[in-house]
């Protein structure tokens, strides 16, 4: 068997931590960036960046980036949806809800993208035990934010709102990824990636300015470095680890990043920014990774139309 076939258990183990700490940290990075320069511009500076490098970088390897019209509007429809829609919709909450917490309500994200699977693009159809899943993230979800529901300071009001908006950004990112696995290409993978982050983060930029963003956003030393961080580390490194991951590991366990992110964020956030870890947010943890547990573990049954079997890339919601 040839080397690719079999890579050495010390390079499988290191790109499932790389995937499972980069991305796990990219809501600490996103809370920090946004601080100081608003969401709709830290976005479009972050994908602007890291999709031009990436197909820079395809372009000197010999891969190919030219698109056709109709590659262009798919690409450009996926990128929009994951990282113009949902990465800012998350990036604006994370300006009032911890980022612990942000990580927690968006790891429902494979739910929701079975749900779309199963009941609005009718391909594959999530066996009883993939079922459970969905009314066990709900109520880990009510975990989550019964301090809020409970509350009556305005603050506690205002994180409340901004918690019940990220349910728009799950959605928008798992209507994105359905998309991505039915709307198959031959172009290569980085390639693809390059091109939604470099039109997604052109809109961004654009939105920004029409929001008057530049006027607020303060670019300083903190700013730059988090946003740095997220192309590095978040765009470049977590996501060529996933895809090479992809290629030679089975993806269920591919899958248990899902689950492992949230945890990472949760921690980091206690460590870095002082978050709260109280009761609400153990539990909600439990009930949560064991919902995503159970439905990206869960055996799927396929449509009329089979698709390639692909799973969406959750990172940070974008």
């Amino acid at each position: 068997m040839h080397a690719r076939e079999h890579p050495r258990r010390w390079r499988i183990l290191l790109a499932f931590a790389l995937v499972y700490f980069f991305w796990g940290s990219t809501y600490l990075a996103i809370g920090v960036a946004v601080e100081s320069i608003p969401p709709e511009m830290m976005a479009g500076s972050r994908f602007l960046i890291a999709g031009a490098l990436m197909l820079a970088w395809c372009a000197w390897s010999g891969r190919g980036i030219r698109l056709t019209l109709a590659d262009a509007v798919r690409l450009g429809t996926i990128g929009i949806l994951m990282l113009s829609v949902s990465n800012v919709i998350l990036a604006w909450a994370e300006q009032t809800v911890p980022t612990g917490l942000s990580a927690l309500l968006v790891a429902v994200t494979p739910i929701w993208f079975l749900v779309l699977e199963t009941w609005i693009f009718r391909g594959d159809r999530m066996t009883r035990r993939g079922l459970l899943g969905v009314p066990l993230g709900l109520a880990g979800i009510v975990v989550l934010l019964w301090p809020d529901l409970t509350a009556t300071a305005a603050l506690d009001h205002r994180e409340l709102f901004a918690a019940s908006i990220l349910p728009f950004a799950c959605f928008a990112w798992a209507t994105g990824s359905a998309l991505s696995k039915r709307w198959q290409s031959r172009i290569d993978p980085f390639s693809a990636s390059g091109w939604e982050m470099l039109i997604a983060g052109a809109v961004n930029v654009v939105m920004g300015f029409v929001l008057g963003e530049q006027h607020r956003a303060v670019w300083n030393l903190r700013g730059i470095g988090a946003i740095a961080y997220l192309v590095v580390f978040g765009s470049w490194v977590g996501f060529s680890a996933y895809i090479w991951l992809l290629q030679h590991v089975p993806i269920p366990k591919v899958a248990t990043y899902a689950y492992v992110n949230p945890v990472v964020a949760v921690f980091l956030g206690w460590l870095v920014l002082h978050e709260r870890v109280d009761r609400y947010i153990v539990m909600g943890t439990v009930v949560i990774v064991a919902a995503v547990a159970l439905t990206t573990s869960a055996k799927v049954k396929r449509g009329a139309e089979p698709a390639a079997e692909e799973l969406p890339a959750v990172e940070g919601t974008g």
